[in-house]
């Protein structure tokens, strides 16, 4: 009989697999014995319901993040890539570093916290030419976008070309679209007044919905109230509309409306990870079927949840959102479970029904229904920061974000366009032009003549 210890491998570090993992964190600390990794491709927890405050600049970049290291010190952490799973030979392969270097870790169980990745829906030039706002690097990228438009508008020369890069299109009007509309608009229409050469009244900020009104899981009389908020702070809402192509300048409406710009950023659908395509599991929608019990029925040690997973809700009949508040409590109730199966223990079925749902939706107001109360205005918003504030990781990010925030009644908003790209080259010498020198020192290179 074998004396190795149970082998446990989480995939995936969001909401779903990282609330797994710190539920594991308790039991190693409690004397459980079993090993545990965590998989996943960033060495942080992103905080994601505060992504869209990242790009509007009301917070700094990594105040939103925990390092996975600081959350876990008994879970093993791989920071790389899944490569493949191996369900009969109960193996998963991996790879890291920037040589890509292979490796094959073995399991007992085997945790799948996927999540989800963006879907184009097959529109022409959509997946080319779209912004995203799904990952930290989405949010750096948005705001790099906003900031580098109003500053190459402010030149007298681009004078003519004002309209592709002061018109701002937001495709989607669930949660995701809706605040990070709300956050542009604010973040713009405050930003704006300090390019002399620009005005309010040249910006244009488009919201595509496709149904008659935004946040259709609050209800219509919230989501009527928020879609006539952003209106009243100048937001231009298409409803009952889709994109349907967009090229170098143009996003085209399926109202017949045709937006010349340069930024669309696209919230309006989202898939399953590829890499569920590679295995034999039923599927609902490319998700995974799992049993109440958070497991995969036809191959035991398998569970799944979140987003990558359909979860039967008994007390609807049908399967509950793949919202966060769901995913952290699903990882919670299977790393329960896993524990409960190893010990020989009686297993427990996810139960839970969402407590509320709040959004932002600029200048200070918000939208949110809580337990069937609905809220609105300042006492939303203030409740929308106030409740998340709570649920975000580590004591010292909570200390950041509220000093954040603080700072943000007293100061105006940071307008720092950050630069990712490695400085130029120099030329080799043979394509120097003749009685040209070029300075070798410095980051840039200037040629004297």
């Amino acid at each position: 009989m074998s004396n190795e210890k149970p082998r446990v491998v989480i995939l995936g570090g969001g909401f779903g697999g990282m609330y797994a993992a710190m539920e594991f964190e308790q039991a190693l600390a409690q004397g459980a014995d079993l090993d545990v990794t965590l998989v996943n491709r960033d060495n942080f927890f992103l905080f994601t319901p505060m992504l869209h405050e990242v790009a509007a600049s009301d917070l700094d970049i990594t105040n939103i993040v925990s390092p996975i290291r600081k959350l876990l010190r008994r879970v093993a952490f791989f920071h790389g890539d899944i490569e493949s799973i191996d369900l009969p030979n109960k193996r998963v392969g991996l790879s890291h570093g920037h040589e890509q270097h292979c490796h094959s870790l073995p399991y007992d169980h085997l945790v799948l916290a996927l999540g989800s990745t963006t879907n184009f829906l097959n529109i022409p030039g959509l997946a080319d030419r779209a912004l995203t706002m799904k990952s930290l690097d989405d949010a750096i990228c948005l705001r790099n976008r906003l900031i580098a438009n109003l500053e190459e508008a402010d030149f007298e020369c681009a004078a003519p070309l004002r309209a592709p890069l002061l018109n701002f299109v937001v495709a989607g009007g669930g949660f995701a679209g809706v605040e990070t509309t709300a956050a542009m608009n604010d973040f713009l229409r405050e930003a704006v007044r300090f390019f002399p050469h620009l005005r309010e009244d040249m910006l244009r900020i488009i919201l595509v919905n496709s149904g008659n009104v935004i946040l259709p899981e609050l209800g219509e009389k919230l989501g009527a109230y928020a879609q006539r908020k952003l209106i009243e702070n100048k937001v231009e809402i298409h409803s009952n509309c889709k994109v349907t192509a967009v090229t170098d300048r143009d996003v085209i409406l399926s109202d017949g409306t045709t937006v010349t710009t340069n930024t669309l950023v696209w919230t309006a659908g989202t898939s399953p990870h590829s890499l569920l395509d590679t295995l034999p599991f039923t599927k609902v929608r490319g998700r995974v079927l799992v049993n109440e019990y958070l497991e995969v029925p036809e191959w035991p040690g398998v569970w799944a949840f979140g987003d990558c997973a359909v979860v039967p809700d008994r007390n609807t009949g049908d399967s509950h959102p793949p919202t966060a508040q769901h995913a952290l409590r699903e990882g919670k109730v299977a790393a329960w479970n896993i524990l409960a199966t190893i010990r020989g223990g009686q297993k427990k079925p996810f139960l839970y029904s969402t407590l509320g749902l709040l959004a932002p939706i600029g200048k200070r107001t918000g939208v949110a229904n809580i337990l069937g109360v609905n809220f609105s205005g300042f006492i939303a918003w203030w409740l929308w920061r106030t409740i998340y504030l709570l649920k975000l990781p580590r004591f010292e990010k909570k200390v950041l974000v509220a000093l954040d925030w603080t700072l943000d009644v007293l100061f105006s908003k940071d307008l720092v366009h950050f630069r990712t790209a490695r400085p130029r080259t120099l030329p080799p010498a043979e394509e120097q032009s003749e009685g040209e020198l070029v300075q070798v020192s410095g980051p840039r290179p200037r040629s004297v003549r």
